[in-house]
């Protein structure tokens, strides 16, 4: 019989961004530090990139964004960390605890470990790898249908579209939240149904919540900004976890079954993510949006038919994006850089509880769960830390050095978990470390980027940063489930997640960030001279 898969749950797509939702960024700060730290590649590179340092900040920004912030923060900054806050709701407790050994119990339960999911072709998924297989068909679906959401949202310049899409988008997901906790038994196909849902509405909700950024702080200010909705989110997602963990540990008290207990952790979740996230969607982003920042076309390269809500207005956005990226190519190296790294990280959080239930475990949720609540429970609480450890450390090292510290640190939690684990005190070991690049790994990396996008072209390099961050985020679950499908362990297959982190970390190094911060001056610079209006020349112009 079923008991809750409250334990562990790695197998989610969501994860990855979710962890990585509002996951934030420290880079701004760096600009007097990366001097020593960084190359400087074209510093020197023409007069004409000189001015973009200056007109950039000067778009329009929320009022209050700057001298304010000292005697508090303005309404839109605290939603925007309010949000974080409960978009955590289904990052902490359903993706990183509850889901996969959910779907590994009513799966093996029912199959049992090497029973028969599907078959296809000849090839079969047992029902050990059922949890890691929808974590990647997930993936692949945010791959295909995020940035036509995006597209979407983004064509109304006033506003409302993309209010419509965060309000739906987070009151379906509290609602799938909620229809999760109906199954049980059988029900192995439904759920696995509803986590698709949720994996994709979370995807929705964390690209329009990161887009926002752009319109709530000035330039040097989003760094701090997004650093606290991060780490909002973070506590938030340990506060829900905090009460599902109490539920977990004295069900028997209040007469549930641990099963029953799981299923109003689901419940709870739901409520959450309603509860705290519609209102900090409706001030995140106003309907009369009175004093925000107006939306900023893309200068020169926005097609004719954005405004419109059709196909062409939705490609037209993606199009503009990669026609920018086709003329910066260290910016283009560090967003494939970025691609594989989110990507190992995003699967080794959504796998680790499935692979810690069977390897700890034996594939008993019911005794997985007590312990898995408590290490991802101070997984998220040493995030937040790493979050904040991030600021000084970039200070000190510069961003992208920091950045590949942290992205060391995830090389040495996969060695340890394959070669070294075996009980759980080993295991709340590794859970630090876990903690400590989890935080610093998405602070940092979205500070990096924030520097490399060209004045104006916010909204369009997000879009592209959130469709690199899903793109193949099906990759990491697809090779641990070969992995485990063909050798049977999951040891194996953890240890595999090394190579995205190894390619990741190798591009990085071969990144001039210098020189992608210049090419987003010469493209500001480029789309603020007369003549603007004009298609721009394919090839690159790195000075004008």
């Amino acid at each position: 019989m079923i008991t809750g898969a409250s334990g562990a749950g790695g197998a989610t797509s969501g994860a990855g961004a979710a962890p990585a939702p509002g996951a934030t960024a420290n880079g701004a700060d760096m600009a007097d530090s990366r001097a020593t730290t960084e190359p400087r590649g074209t510093a020197q590179d023409g007069a004409a990139a000189a001015p973009a340092t200056r007109e950039a900040p000067a778009a329009p920004e929320a009022p209050g964004t700057g001298g304010e912030r000292r005697s508090g923060r303005p309404p839109r900054v605290r939603a925007f960390g309010w949000l974080g806050w409960a978009n955590h709701a289904w990052l902490t407790p359903v993706s990183a605890v509850l889901i996969g050994p959910w779907l590994l119990a009513l799966a093996t339960d029912k199959l049992g470990d090497r029973g028969t999911v599907l078959g296809f072709l000849g090839w079969d998924l047992h029902a050990d790898a059922y949890p890691s297989f929808m974590v990647s068909v997930a993936a692949v679906l945010q791959l295909l249908v995020l940035p036509l959401v995006g597209g979407h949202a983004d064509a109304a310049t006033d506003g409302r579209r993309r209010r419509g899409w965060l309000l739906g988008t987070v009151a379906a997901g509290a609602l799938v939240c909620a229809l999760l906790a109906l199954t049980s038994g059988d029900d192995w196909a439904a759920a696995g149904l509803l986590f698709l849902a949720g994996a994709l509405l979370m995807g929705a909700v964390d690209m329009l919540y990161n887009g926002t950024i752009t319109e709530i702080a000035a330039p040097e200010e989003r760094d701090e900004v997004s650093s606290f909705g991060a780490s909002r989110g973070y506590l938030g997602g340990g506060a829900l976890l905090a009460v599902d963990l109490l539920l977990a540990n004295f069900h028997s008290a209040l007469g549930l079954s641990e099963s029953a207990a799981v299923r109003i952790c689901f419940l709870l979740s739901g409520i959450f993510w309603a509860g705290f996230g519609l209102p900090a969607a409706r001030r995140l982003l106003p309907s009369a949006r009175r004093g925000a920042r107006p939306r900023v076309p893309v200068p020169a390269q926005r097609p004719a038919a954005a405004d419109a809500a059709g196909p062409a207005g939705m490609l037209g956005q993606i199009a503009t994006g990669f026609r920018l990226l086709g003329r910066m190519p260290q910016v283009r190296r560090y967003l494939i850089a970025y691609l594989l790294f989110a990507d190992a990280v995003t699967g080794v959080v959504s796998l680790a509880s499935t692979y810690l239930t069977h390897e700890l475990f034996g594939n008993d949720s019911d005794k997985a769960a007590p312990f898995l609540f408590e290490l991802i429970l101070m997984i998220q609480f040493v995030a937040a830390a790493g979050a904040a450890l991030s600021k000084p450390l970039a200070r000190r090292l510069g961003t992208r050095n920091a950045l590949v510290c942290s992205l060391v640190i995830w090389c040495a939690v996969v060695v340890y978990a394959w070669a070294w684990l075996r009980n759980e005190p080993e295991a709340l070991v590794m859970g630090v470390f876990v903690g400590l690049g989890l935080g610093s790994n998405l602070a940092l990396s979205r500070a990096l980027f924030a520097r490399m996008i060209p004045a104006g072209s916010e909204s369009v390099f997000f879009s592209l940063y959130e469709v690199a961050a899903n793109g193949t985020a099906w990759l990491a679950p697809l090779v641990f489930t070969v992995v485990v499908n063909t050798t049977g362990s999951f040891r194996q297959a953890i240890l595999s997640l090394i190579a995205l982190f190894a390619a990741g970390l190798v591009l990085l190094l071969f990144t001039d960030t210098g020189r992608a911060e210049q090419e987003a001056l010469a493209e500001s610079a480029a789309a603020a001279a007369p003549g603007a209006d004009a298609e721009p020349e394919p090839e690159p112009a790195p000075g004008s």
